[in-house]
């Protein structure tokens, strides 16, 4: 995708990737809505970071979403970027339904349903715009499990699949679908990975995707250099010590 000139919204941009790469676009001379669920995050952030725009949206529940497409292109006629950032992380211990259960449910609902529905709601919007993207954000976690995380590695792994497919279906379009494959990053996506020196710092990743976007354009996949190790153990044919090695450093399966 272009780099700038874009209307862009981000749902589930209140903190961590979302919001640094909300930030980022934005200095990139775009047109820039985040989304999130907290009134007061969405107040700060527009205080902060004059000329973003704001919404609030659960992206776990069908009928926030609905509303929040209503009103977003009610304001931004122009919108021509969805990135589907919306997602949550749990540890989960799968002896004992549980103890992963619900945990599992709200995992799928919000990191693929969510996903889903949210394309639902702007996909025909876009398909009217000359040049549109669609920006859905798996993990390298798609590609090698981590043991902590059973829903959250699945529900990425089928982001990763849906959008290999949807991507086929609207080549005819002027639709692109990129993906978005972060590493393990300092946010609090989970406690503790904030300070985790095994995560990427959040200011590298995010100049690194801004870097990706502009020299790629033409990019599928929007890969930095640290989650290749994991998106390409299979191919390389050291699938099993990439997952021991992801495993042995990470402080939650212990």
């Amino acid at each position: 995708m272009d780099i700038s000139g874009n209307t862009i919204f981000i749902p589930g941009s209140t903190s961590g990737i979302g919001l640094a790469l909300a930030v980022a676009l934005h200095d990139r001379g775009n047109t820039v809505i985040v989304g999130g669920r907290r009134a007061d995050l969405l107040e700060r952030i527009a205080a902060e970071h004059p000329g973003i725009g704001t919404v609030q949206i659960d992206t776990a529940d069908a009928a926030s979403i609905e509303a929040a497409a209503k009103d977003v292109l009610a304001k931004y006629p122009d919108l021509n970027v969805l990135v589907t950032m919306a997602g949550i992380m749990r540890v989960e211990d799968w002896h004992r339904p549980e103890s992963f259960l619900a945990s599992a449910e709200a995992v799928v609902t919000t990191n693929l349903l969510g996903t889903i529905r949210l394309i639902a709601a702007f996909v025909e919007h876009l398909q009217a715009q000359p040049d549109a993207t669609i920006v859905t954000v798996s993990s390298g976690l798609a590609f090698a499990p981590l043991k902590a995380t059973p829903s959250y590695n699945a529900s990425k792994a089928a982001v990763h699949m849906l959008s290999e497919s949807i991507r086929l279906q609207l080549a005819d379009t002027s639709v692109k679908v990129v993906e978005l494959e972060p590493p393990s990053v300092r946010t609090s996506l989970l406690p503790g990975q904030e300070d985790s020196e095994v995560a990427m710092p959040l200011d590298e990743f995010v100049a690194e995707v801004v870097e990706l976007f502009e020299t790629q354009p033409d990019a599928k996949e929007i890969q930095v250099e640290r989650v290749k190790f994991l998106r390409y153990g299979e191919a390389r044919g050291d699938y099993d010590q990439v997952v021991a090695r992801l495993n042995a450093s990470d402080p939650h399966g212990k």
